[in-house]
């Protein structure tokens, strides 16, 4: 049936579901696939015995499998799909659940299955889907009830002539349904289809027995306790429940079905209480409904008395504002008119050059010497110019800041239930984030909310993503590189809510987190080099064999570096890592460089007697300077002594104040293979200390070296088991 026949029918179950005309009970919400959220067709059963239609988990595998591809393309880490993708074709989905079928050995192959039910990864097993069961039982159900609700719409016969008639029974054996005329012509007495079964009208053919899906030729005739799962002779024989304990299928029939026969019986003794509850629940609704209109008036009219208070002074102090402008006004108009009177013809000047005509000695000297004094006094006052008002009005700017903080904070009454606290220390990115925080003890949650969202650098608001937690530590995966993101958390204890912890905002690596360990086999010297098994943290020590060599310091001799680098390379894309190099090593060189440089550096001999030897750049130090500009195919800053040393640059200051730094817990590296650039980061900070040109056009390593005391220690990704090896310790 085609996938817009399938929806057309599954409207019309759910319409006469709608109308009630379905006699069957109301169990659609059992019968509905998780994923398609349709009813189920040939569904199998997953290890987590949740069950899921055929053609869907195919679906989901194959976009699985495309994002290891792009994994093994990229480097970079993808989540497991959640969603249902676009159908993609049915040869590739023929393919993938194809026995045998295997993926290119370069690629990871995806054993784990997110289950759309559960919400969890199950594992598949080397078989896939090959070997998970078809769920036979719920196959049959949902055809009776697709029977049920097409009860007016009748089977026709397969063998008919057109216009065929409506089929009066099918057979089971040639998965065909009949009229009485062709059921006899295709079944006649006497002959092997005579003895073919058969049953009423339908379009569920399902096989007569069930195969073992491990040896497709053995029926199941056993039930693994172990497992909980069918199985044939040769699994109990020699396969992968050799050593499990199993039982007759009869046995577990029996045993299974009485177990459910009580638990059915128990449900139905239980249906007065049910339906008391069920009364009980609807009172709590419209109480719950009640309560939350009032809250809501309640929050309404505190809020509106603060809206008063907001505007009584909001009035006064533009009132205050206008008196301080009218006032300032007032003054300079004053002074204008004052000046005004200094120009020709205008004023005191204007009055002053009419005494002048005065000819009368003694009227003048009555009229002049007064006259004298007011010229003198403005004349001071061109001499030194003051306004008579200050135009800032910065003694008037409102201080909101407090009244923001607490009105930001502003929330319900705790009831009892303190703000749960984010520890910072502990909370942490790379890969994924780590969120940690506390609870006081007196005030034990029951649960909690986390809340993040992305912060946009135009300040637009994102809307929050809520994660209820039943701990006080949590993973948040699928966050965007170079991305600023905030995080909340609040407490639950049973319906009463704590407000939202302080935000902490964490800083996402600027590009996919690149995995990689210690290649313990090219350049590693394990004379001087201690490597741990999960070849995740090397330690170098100053033992006796430099104790040794100490007498050739007489002559000059310098003791060099040992170098070890990252078991992966790296041919094109952005990727980033992080290490701790431990507070007591003495120097430590951490970068990236390219395999050609590799191979000088591991395979040919140094002149290690020679004090221009440079190990940082690979080359005579006396010529140091001449290759700032060019583009080199390695790049390494040093690390010790709690220091850390940026490279010599033409662009900036070389002096050695400017140089060292302190060193930082973590440091990043950020390789852009298509840029040619390495950059160098604080990860506590997500801030870039050094950054330069690299030549990429061979495959890049990231590379280490130490000298004397020292511990490389590579930053582990956070994943789910990180944060249950964090709480175990």
């Amino acid at each position: 049936m085609s996938e817009s026949g399938e929806m057309s029918e599954f409207g019309y179950i759910m319409e006469l579901l709608a109308k009630g005309k379905v006699t069957i009970k109301n169990i659609e919400k059992e019968l509905i696939c998780p994923a398609c959220k349709e009813l189920f067709t040939h569904p199998l059963i997953l290890p987590c015995q949740h069950s899921v239609c055929h053609k869907c988990v195919k679906e989901l595998l194959l976009s699985l499998d495309d994002s290891f591809n792009d994994v093994a393309s990229d480097n970079s880490n993808q989540s497991s799909p959640r969603l249902r993708l676009t159908s993609p074709s049915m040869d590739k989905i023929d393919k993938i659940s194809r026995p045998g079928w295997k993926r290119n050995s370069l690629t990871p192959r995806p054993t784990m299955f997110p289950c759309p039910g559960c919400e969890h990864d199950v594992d598949l097993g080397e078989r896939g889907v090959s070997g998970l069961f078809r769920n036979f039982t719920l196959e049959t159900i949902v055809e009776r009830y697709r029977q049920a609700a097409r009860a007016a719409t009748a089977i026709m016969c397969d063998l008919c002539k057109p216009p065929p008639q409506e089929s009066t029974k099918s057979c089971m054996d040639c998965s065909a349904s009949y009229c009485n005329e062709c059921f006899k012509i295709y079944h006649p007495w006497g002959t092997v289809k005579a003895q073919h079964e058969y049953v009423g009208p339908t379009t569920n053919f399902r096989p007569k027995i069930l195969m073992c899906p491990e040896h497709e030729t053995e029926r199941i005739n056993m039930y693994c306790e172990l497992c909980r799962r069918p199985v044939c002779h040769l699994c109990k024989l020699g396969g992968n429940h050799s050593n499990h304990r199993v039982t007759t299928m009869s046995s577990a029939y029996k045993t299974l079905k009485e177990k459910l026969s009580k638990d059915i019986d128990f449900l139905i003794g239980k249906e007065g209480q049910v339906k008391s509850q069920i009364s009980e629940l609807n009172l709590l609704m419209k109480e719950t409904e009640c309560n939350g209109e009032r809250a809501k008036e309640e929050a309404l009219a505190h809020f509106e008395k603060l809206f008063e208070i907001l505007e009584d002074r909001k009035s006064s102090v533009l009132k205050a504002i206008d008196a301080s402008k009218k006032l300032r006004l007032d003054k300079f108009h004053t002074q204008v008119e004052e000046y005004q009177g200094l120009l020709e013809n205008n004023g005191l000047v204007g009055y002053a050059q009419e005494v002048l005509k005065e000819t009368d000695q003694s009227c003048f000297v009555q009229t002049a010497k007064q006259l004298h004094l007011r010229i003198q006094k403005a004349t001071e006052s061109l001499k030194s110019f003051r306004p008579a008002a200050q135009a800032s009005f910065e003694d008037y700017v409102v201080n909101t800041s407090k009244q923001t903080e607490v009105l930001g904070e502003l929330s319900f009454f705790s009831s009892g239930i303190d703000i749960p606290e984010i520890n910072e220390e502990q909370s942490k990115v790379y890969n994924n984030a780590l969120i940690n925080w506390h609870q006081p003890e007196k005030d034990k949650a029951d649960s909690y909310v986390l809340e993040y969202r992305k912060m946009n650098r135009d300040e637009e608001m994102m809307p929050w993503n809520e994660i209820e937690v039943h701990g006080t530590s949590k993973v948040v995966s699928n966050l965007e590189s170079n991305s600023h993101y905030a995080f909340r958390v609040r407490a639950y204890r049973g319906s009463i809510c704590s407000p939202c912890s302080r935000e902490l905002v964490l800083h996402t690596p600027p590009a996919p987190v690149f995995s990689f360990l210690f290649d313990e086999k090219c350049g590693y010297n394990n004379e001087h080099l201690l490597l741990n098994l999960k070849r995740d943290r090397v330690e170098s020590r100053a033992g006796f064999n430099v104790l040794l060599a100490a007498e050739r310091i007489q002559v000059g001799y310098y003791t060099s570096l040992d170098y070890i680098i990252g078991d992966v390379g790296i041919t094109k894309g952005k990727h980033f890592w992080a290490c701790r190099v431990e507070p007591y090593s003495y120097l430590v060189k951490v970068g990236v460089a390219s395999s050609d440089k590799l191979q000088e550096w591991l395979r040919s001999p140094r002149d290690a007697a020679s004090p221009r030897y440079e190990q940082d750049s690979g080359h005579d130090s006396g010529s140091e300077e001449a290759c700032f500009d060019s583009s080199q195919p390695f790049t390494l800053v040093t690390v010790g002594m709690k220091k850390f040393f940026i490279p010599k640059s033409p662009t900036s200051s070389n002096e050695p104040e400017n140089r060292v730094l302190p060193m930082p817990t973590s440091i990043g590296i950020f390789l852009d293979c298509d840029k040619g650039k390495v950059s160098f980061y604080d990860m506590d900070h997500m801030k870039c200390l050094y950054e330069r040109q690299v030549d990429c056009s061979h495959t890049m390593y990231p590379a280490f070296a130490l000298m004397g005391s020292g511990g490389i220690q590579l930053e582990e990704p956070i994943t789910a088991k990180y944060l249950e090896y964090e709480e175990d310790v």
